[in-house]
């Protein structure tokens, strides 16, 4: 894709949705910390869902890990792979409490070295918390990313890098929530919405979907 294409792609998803975030529910960046590493495998609805009932009860590191891993099984049993999140996230709460103040470090390699917080759930956590201008690349924005032509790649690290390299800086910080929602309900995996596609015009997949007579 051509850089002007590039520009335009973000100059129009902007227009549309001016001020896009995380559908995952959360008001503090432990919240979403808590919120994202649930979400593995696992939608925003249902994640959502869990964490209506949990944190009015224990939003805080110290607070969950007062619940012990059986108590917060049964807020989360509705989430799947919920016996091995309860157990990172009990133990990400220890080290928080430990090592951080009880804080989400605003750091890369802190995150990550939590149990279940890969560079992805980092990711979200460094832009939607703390406002750092990264990309998430979950398979939404690896779909979009490559149908498009904006930031093709054979793996996630791939794309990551060419979307913080081709993504101009104005757009960067927003990026991520514009393709991941433009994933989810337009450029879908089995039968993108392409005659409704805003940036239809300058995207360079081949297989565009016909409008429906």
């Amino acid at each position: 894709m051509k850089p002007a294409n590039r520009t335009e792609v973000f100059r129009r998803l902007a227009e549309l949705d001016p001020h896009p975030t995380t559908e995952l529910e959360y008001t503090t960046p432990f919240e979403l910390l808590v919120a994202v590493t649930l979400s593995a495998q696992a939608t925003d609805v249902g994640v959502n869902k869990a964490t209506r009932k949990l944190f009015p009860v224990a939003n805080t590191p110290q607070a969950i890990l007062d619940l012990g891993e059986e108590g917060l099984k049964r807020y989360i049993s509705s989430i799947g792979l919920f016996n091995a999140k309860a157990k990172n996230v009990i133990a990400t709460c220890r080290i928080l409490i430990e090592q951080h103040g009880g804080e989400v470090p605003r750091d890369r390699a802190a995150l990550e070295a939590l149990p279940g917080v890969g560079r992805k759930t980092a990711n979200v956590v460094l832009n939607t918390a703390f406002g750092e201008p990264t990309i998430a690349v979950d398979t939404h924005i690896f779909r979009v990313s490559n149908r498009t032509g904006l930031a093709p790649g054979k793996n996630v690290a791939e794309v990551e890098r060419k979307l913080l390299r081709n993504v101009p800086a104005q757009y960067r910080q927003d990026a991520h929530h514009w393709l991941i929602l433009h994933g989810r309900y337009v450029c879908k995996a089995r039968k993108p919405e392409c005659p409704t596609c805003v940036i239809a015009d300058v995207c360079a997949y081949k297989h565009k979907t016909p409008a429906q007579d």
